[in-house]
């Protein structure tokens, strides 16, 4: 996958698409292709700031796990999303771990040659803070439908969600590489409770679930078991 591949991959996102043409180049200029076996880590929490990341193939697992082995999965990242901006402006140690769910792909940008571009031309810190905004807007949606919503709704929210890439694309996907248990450690919720949610999903025409897949057939209908 050459340089050209990566461009023609990452303006199918929101955020690098509306990226000035010299800033995208600049980020393409810098990036070099950093692949994952499935479950090697990328990064770790606490580890020192290595860049940005943008996934071209495959997904990263983002989350944490405690000292007493419970496990907190805040998102699956997928082609085409870039993640790892906060560290960029802080300059402070990772606060998540990263894992390749599967076979990935990414881009890095190198922390220093990012800031290094910026010191260069300031005025594209403010197209890193969307990128950063972005997902501050998205966590604390999340925030809010965990305590005011009932599980049903959280599972069908969390759904359209991915399914639109929070965002990022414009054209929703249908079909959603997400094993059950993966859905269930993101919402907080048991696997048993999230079976049952999606079994009766499906027994109303409105998914479809197969191995390690769900399929939405009706996304109208799944708006309104999320109440929108």
């Amino acid at each position: 996958m050459d340089k050209q591949a990566w461009r023609e991959r990452l303006l199918s996102g929101q955020w690098f698409s509306h990226l000035p043409l010299e800033l995208q180049s600049s980020v393409l200029d810098a990036a070099r292709l950093r692949r994952l076996a499935p479950g090697q880590a990328l990064f770790l929490r606490g580890d020192p700031p290595c860049g940005l990341y943008a996934v071209l193939e495959g997904s990263v697992r983002i989350g944490a796990v405690s000292e007493q082995g419970k496990e907190a999965l805040l998102s699956l990242v997928e082609a085409p999303h870039w993640f790892g901006e906060i560290c960029l402006f802080d300059g402070q140690p990772r606060t998540h771990d990263a894992y390749g769910l599967g076979p990935c792909t990414l881009l890095q940008v190198p922390q220093a040659a990012l800031l290094a571009l910026l010191d260069q031309q300031p005025q594209y810190w403010r197209q890193f803070a969307l990128l950063m905004s972005h997902k501050l807007r998205l966590a604390f949606i999340n925030l809010e439908q965990l305590s005011l919503l009932p599980a049903p709704a959280r599972v069908a929210h969390r759904l359209l969600a991915m399914a639109s890439g929070y965002g990022e694309i414009e054209q929703a996907r249908a079909v959603l590489q997400l094993p059950q248990e993966q859905l269930a450690l993101m919402l907080s919720l048991s696997r048993q409770t999230t079976n049952q949610i999606l079994k009766d999903l499906q027994s109303l025409g409105i998914l479809r679930l197969g191995y390690g897949e769900i399929e939405i057939l009706d996304a109208q209908a799944l708006r309104a078991q999320a109440g929108l």
